[in-house]
């Protein structure tokens, strides 16, 4: 759902070069769709190298387990019954589906993993040019709605109870991905790193000689302008932006995050940055706001504790939550 290579987060180390060849390792690879990159930082190269290829194992693992696109995946197998009978899923696709649901119930359906039933009415790759049928959109969006994902913790079953209903992860599997492959290098012993999951970037200790990462979050219309820098070690920091899947229909543009309310893309907003510990929290609550607008949105955000967010309007007016803390270039909520 994001492109890395606007380079909407850069990581400000000079260089990476700088870090030691010695204590460090980084992949830049495609995986989930995305471009990923990992980094860790080590006693030698040999610990960095494992933990990079362990990290990436499960980016893979977890990529097979969630997407819809695998017919061999349990998403696809829970998608495939909708409508007929419950699918037992693995706890951990369980409790992450338990977690989309609980967003959904803050967000009042802002956030709902049942988008995925509106797959096919709106492209964003270039091919569409006409507004679809209103019909084929209301007909999607009745196939729409969190209330209708039945969960039986007893059993860890997954019910779609209508008909033609999907889910999909495109909104939350790839802060999932990062943060679990933080996990498993660290569990290896990697005491500093980031995982760049395509935008959804979670980061851990500090390089070598700093005291922490420096994020830039640069314009979503100029990358060489920056609007403001953030200082992490326990962080995730995740963008959404309309900037490079979109359409254009009769000169107007329709960006490729859609409202699962209405089935119609969402306008008014460029992007948003969410910041917060957690990568999987931080990639709902991107898409959460893009859906609400800046003011609905900032509000939302105003009222969770540790979570923080940047949106950029259509306008290319910068507005940020009450508590966020940026460095030079930051700029005032007007």
């Amino acid at each position: 759902m994001r492109s890395s290579q606007l380079i909407l987060l850069a990581i400000l180390l000079i260089a990476y070069g700088e870090l030691s060849a010695q204590r460090s390792h980084r992949e830049v690879l495609l995986l989930m769709g995305s471009r990923f990159e990992l980094t860790a930082i080590a006693e030698d190269t040999a610990q960095a190298k494992a933990a990079v290829a362990a990290g990436i194992a499960e980016i893979r693992r977890i990529e097979a387990l969630i997407s819809s696109w695998q017919p061999t995946s349990e998403t696809s197998a829970v998608n495939r019954a909708a409508g007929v009978q419950p699918v037992k899923v693995s706890l951990e696709l369980y409790l992450l589906i338990s977690r989309a649901m609980k967003i959904s119930r803050l967000s009042n359906g802002a956030f709902d993993i049942s988008f995925a039933a509106i797959d096919r009415i709106w492209t964003f790759d270039g091919r569409t040019y006409t507004m679809p049928d209103p019909d084929s959109v209301l007909a999607s969006v009745a196939n729409i709605g969190y209330q209708h994902i039945l969960l039986d913790r007893a059993d860890t079953t997954v019910y779609l109870a209508r008909p033609g209903m999907k889910i999909g992860f495109g909104a939350i599997g790839k802060g999932y991905a990062a943060n679990r492959a933080r996990n498993v290098m660290r569990e290896m012993g990697i005491e500093a790193g980031l995982v760049n999951a395509g935008g959804d970037l979670i980061s851990w200790g500090a390089p070598p000689g700093q005291p922490a990462w420096t994020i830039n979050i640069a314009d979503p219309k100029d990358a060489a302008r920056s609007l403001g820098r953030l200082q992490t070690n326990e962080m995730a920091v995740v963008t959404s932006g309309d900037y490079e899947r979109y359409c254009l229909i009769d000169g107007e543009r329709y960006a490729h995050i859609v409202d699962p309310r209405t089935g119609m893309p969402v306008k008014g907003v460029q992007s948003v940055t969410i910041v917060c510990p957690d990568a999987e929290l931080a990639d709902a609550l991107a898409t959460t706001v893009f859906v609400m607008g800046v003011t609905d949105g900032i509000a939302f955000i105003d009222r969770l504790r540790g979570v923080e967010c940047l949106v950029v309007d259509d306008k290319g007016e910068v507005f940020h939550s009450k508590q966020l803390q940026l460095q030079r270039g930051s700029a005032e909520r007007p």
